[in-house]
């Protein structure tokens, strides 16, 4: 549990990169054998990029880092249950493992809107678990709502 609690702060320092430049607060890291191989916050306005999620920022730090698009055997820590494209991209990396913070009631695909992964039609499986620093990482979500309206 330590280190859900480790990963998970270190994608909410991620998380307040993005607040800091106006993006919606969400961090992500990419963990393989303990340590830390990819990060990425949200970042698609800065980027104009509207698949620059911090998943996906993550996901391809870590591609990079490991030389290859395969993540198999990696676990995602994101402060913000998945939106689909974010899930979709986790199946096609092979990665084992998704841990988030706070549910996302909106566009969350894990289990707020969609069960994406119960539906069993797709070539790959993954755990997750959610709700490691649930409260940190919704305050910080609200935190900047409040701020912008």
């Amino acid at each position: 549990m330590d280190d859900h609690i480790d990963f998970m702060q270190q994608a909410l320092v991620l998380a307040e990169q993005a607040a800091q430049k106006g993006e919606v607060p969400v961090g992500a890291v990419v963990v393989a054998n303990g340590e830390v191989v990819g990060r990425g916050y949200n970042c698609p306005i800065g980027s104009s990029d509207p698949t620059a999620h911090a998943e996906i920022v993550a996901l391809r730090d870590a591609s990079k880092n490991l030389e290859n698009y395969r993540l198999a055997g990696c676990d995602l820590y994101v402060t913000i249950e998945p939106c689909t494209m974010c899930v979709g991209a986790m199946i096609h990396a092979r990665i084992n493992r998704i841990i988030f913070g706070a549910p996302e009631p909106r566009a969350g695909a894990l289990t707020s809107q969609l069960a994406l992964l119960e539906s069993g039609h797709f070539n790959h499986s993954m755990q997750w678990t959610g709700g490691i620093l649930e409260d940190q990482c919704r305050a910080l979500m609200k935190d900047f709502f409040k701020q912008r309206r």
